[in-house]
């Protein structure tokens, strides 16, 4: 896989098929490894957000989620191939765990999601095995023992995967600071993929995945919470994009 650095951020050149052959190959070895995949709003956070641009620049696979990302990195020349989204890069894992026998840890949303997501996962793979699940309300210990104890689960129950759905940047700080003691040879961050599979919330249909509004349909679904975020993630990214290409044309 090939890596370059777009707006600040690092982020690997590599199609869905590339990154999980690649990713089986270090499950398999024992090697561990560090998923992340970045999206509009996550650079334009980590450009603010020292602590969080750590931990992604900490991860050895950076995949590009989001079509906004691969629209703007091809504007500044690069040769990005196609999108890997993480809801799917998610579910071909499980295919490929299910096909190793490696098990898998869940770990995210509140409990009634993450509980209807590992019973739907288990009827959509019948050999997966499902070593544990919790939801992700464990925060707020000043002294992380919360989070120790979660971190004591999933080790202990001999998972190989970890998927880590928990709101950005809480998720990749949590894996960057745990990384070490989690007994796991993948770990990932899924975001809100675990509330897509449970049903809690829908994709959008595949002609807006393809141009890049799956944003404007998540403003749909939940106009009040989600209008602000996106009008100011998606402007700043903008100006980001403008402020780059100028840049490269005047030098």
């Amino acid at each position: 896989m090939k890596r370059i650095e777009f707006l600040k951020s690092p982020m690997d050149i590599a199609t869905m098929g590339e990154t999980v052959s690649f990713i089986e190959q270090r499950v398999e070895q024992g090697q561990f490894l560090q998923h992340v995949v970045v999206n509009v709003a996550k650079i334009v956070n980590m450009q603010k957000d020292p602590l969080l641009a750590e931990s992604v620049n900490a991860c050895e696979v950076i995949n590009i989620d989001g079509m906004g990302v691969v629209f703007g990195a091809r504007l500044l020349g690069h040769d990005v191939p196609e999108r890997v989204a993480g809801v799917d890069l998610f579910h071909e894992l499980l295919k490929m765990s299910a096909k190793r026998e490696f098990p898998v840890f869940l770990l995210g949303a509140t409990e009634e999601v993450v509980t209807t997501t590992a019973e739907k996962v288990q009827g959509l793979y019948p050999n997966l095995t499902i070593a544990g699940y919790n939801d992700g309300y464990f925060f707020g210990n000043k002294e992380g023992e919360d989070e120790e104890a979660v971190v004591n689960k999933i080790r202990e129950s001999g998972a190989k995967l970890l998927f880590v759905a928990i709101t950005s940047p809480k998720k990749e700080n949590f894996i960057n600071k745990w990384q070490d003691k989690l007994g796991v040879d993948f770990v990932m961050g899924v975001g809100g993929t675990f509330d897509v599979v449970a049903g809690k919330v829908n994709r959008a249909p595949q002609w807006m995945q393809k141009y890049g509004l799956e944003w404007f349909y998540r403003v749909l679904q939940e106009p009040g919470r989600m209008w602000k975020r996106y009008l100011v993630t998606n402007s700043t990214f903008a100006w980001l994009l403008i402020k780059e290409k100028l840049r490269k044309v005047l030098r």
